[in-house]
């Protein structure tokens, strides 16, 4: 028996209608006959093709507000009937139900809804009942019908076509079609459960439904396999260089989140996910020559990114190290072509704003889920807890390190003077070893410590750091608060005339 297929009807509604009217001429040359419902029928009608109404086929009309327009064992039967079954056969006969062998359909904009901010009455009237069951009918009995389930499945569908002008398919172009229909439906009735698990008062469970599947060259090493899932254009252009990587992709995350944080002009270099030279400052270039003092050393082969835009003499003093990747909202030409001349250098331009709310890790058996750190302190977050007071100009630069801190791996530490980055100390498992580690970097880099800042990310257990910090010349300290030792560190504080603030706000990063 041969898996090839022809096509004789076609039931078609939908939404998106770019790219239809080549489809129609296809099909319309292989003599299909079309089956449709309202907007879809007129359009159809539109361009010189006849159409039967599905109204005329099931003897029914739209009802119930066009609840229900598709739903009626004439439409269903035509789609769920297996072709070589006697029994199927003899039904479909008995009650006058023709086969239909090609679905095009897509779903209410259920997920766009909920994003617009519209009324729980418009969302819930969002949630497509027919067009889902036409999906889902179609994609089981794929031995039969062909299911093109989304716009994205145009191209493809059309691609069909003019290889094959009968209209046929085989058996793989058909499960092909079924599986990418399924991951609709699935992705659909995910973004339906997850909107009414908003509403309860904590989630239930997890479904994640992330199209766009992108095969890395390999995971964080050259032994482990590694994908990407989602729409990475939707956020970037890629003007240039390499294949983005996996280790890339957490890099460029690390880095648009951080850069989040600043209105300012800032630029900030960054590697294996840490900030390691950062200054904010009234021009990019002199951003630039500021965060590169930071750490000359690791910003090689680092990640660059800035939130103004790069031009040719910015691009010329950049050019001069190795770096793997820079994202920037825009470049002039003249950047562009300077930046360029490294063929492999992957060149970023950040279209939109990060919008992720939540966060994922797989641990165990199961995964964690979170919100982003979306909080950024202000002036009205700080609590002075100690005699001497600090200046505006140490809040400048309080909160500056208390941004960096916050995408610094913990536990954290970042020291800072006049909104630049002199050094921080990441990772280590005492907060004394990061202190230690970023003074002595800060003086590697003959960075002078006097009138600096410090921030940590969490608080405090011992009034250690506050003293081996102001020994190093720090002159204020930006902390969460809330060890039961709180007062131990602004003892030491008040008795060598050391500000500190307290935010309440801890920013771990694990």
């Amino acid at each position: 028996m041969s898996d090839i297929k022809g096509i004789k009807t076609a039931l078609i509604s939908v939404y998106h209608k770019d790219g239809l009217d080549e489809i129609l001429a296809l099909l319309a040359k292989a003599g299909v006959k079309f089956l449709s419902t309202g907007g879809t029928r007129s359009f159809i009608e539109s361009l010189g093709y006849p159409c039967d109404a599905v109204e005329d086929l099931t003897g029914y009309p739209s009802i119930l507000g066009g609840r229900v327009k598709t739903l009626h064992p004439k439409v269903f039967g035509g789609i769920l009937s297996r072709r070589e079954n006697e029994g199927d056969k003899a039904q479909t006969a008995e009650f006058d139900i023709p086969d239909i062998d090609l679905i095009i359909v897509d779903l209410y904009p259920f997920e766009a809804t909920v994003a617009s901010g519209a009324s729980q009455s418009d969302i819930i009237e969002k949630i497509d009942i027919g067009g889902i069951s036409l999906i889902r009918a179609a994609a089981k009995n794929f031995n039969d019908v062909v299911i093109v389930a989304s716009k994205h499945q145009y191209e493809p569908l059309r691609q069909l076509l003019e290889k094959n002008p009968d209209a046929t398919s085989t058996l793989a172009d058909r499960l092909w079609f079924a599986k990418e229909a399924f991951s609709v439906s699935s992705a659909y009735d995910s973004a339906i459960f997850s909107y009414f698990d908003s509403l309860a008062e904590h989630p239930t469970a997890l479904r994640i439904a992330i199209d766009g599947e992108k095969t890395m060259r390999y995971g964080e090493n050259p032994h482990q396999k590694g994908y990407f899932f989602g729409r990475l254009d939707d956020l970037l252009e890629q003007l240039h260089g390499k294949e983005i990587s996996y280790n890339n992709l957490l890099d460029i995350d690390a880095a648009i989140s951080l850069m989040s944080e600043f209105s300012e002009t800032t630029f900030a270099i960054l590697k294996h996910n840490n900030a390691c030279g950062v200054a904010s400052r009234a021009t990019v270039a002199e951003a630039w020559k500021d965060a590169l003092a930071g750490d000359p050393v690791s910003a090689f082969g680092g990640v660059l990114i800035t939130n103004g835009e790069i031009d040719a003499a910015t691009a010329q003093e950049i050019n001069k190290i190795f770096f793997e990747v820079v994202i920037a909202p825009d470049f002039t030409p003249e950047a562009l072509g300077i930046l360029g001349e490294k063929k492999n250098r992957i060149i970023l331009r950040q279209k939109t704003p990060l919008q992720t709310v939540r966060q994922f890790r797989s641990v165990l058996n199961g995964a964690l889920v979170q919100e982003r750190d979306l909080k950024v302190e202000s002036v009205d977050d700080l609590r002075t807890v100690t005699e001497t007071p600090v200046d505006p100009a140490q809040i400048d630069d309080l909160l500056f390190a208390n941004k960096l801190v916050k995408h610094c791996k913990s536990n954290a530490i970042v020291l800072a003077k006049n909104k630049q980055l002199c050094a921080a100390g990441v990772g280590q498992t005492s907060r004394v070893d990061s202190l230690r580690q970023a003074i002595d970097k800060a003086h590697t880099f003959n960075f002078d410590l006097n009138g600096a800042v410090m921030a940590s990310d969490a608080f405090f257990p011992f009034a250690d750091c506050v003293e081996i910090a102001h020994n190093a010349g720090i002159n204020a300290v930006i902390q969460p608060g809330g060890s039961i030792r709180d007062n131990d560190s602004i003892k030491y504080c008040n008795e060598n005339h050391v500000a500190m603030v307290m935010t309440g706000f801890r920013h771990f990063k694990h």
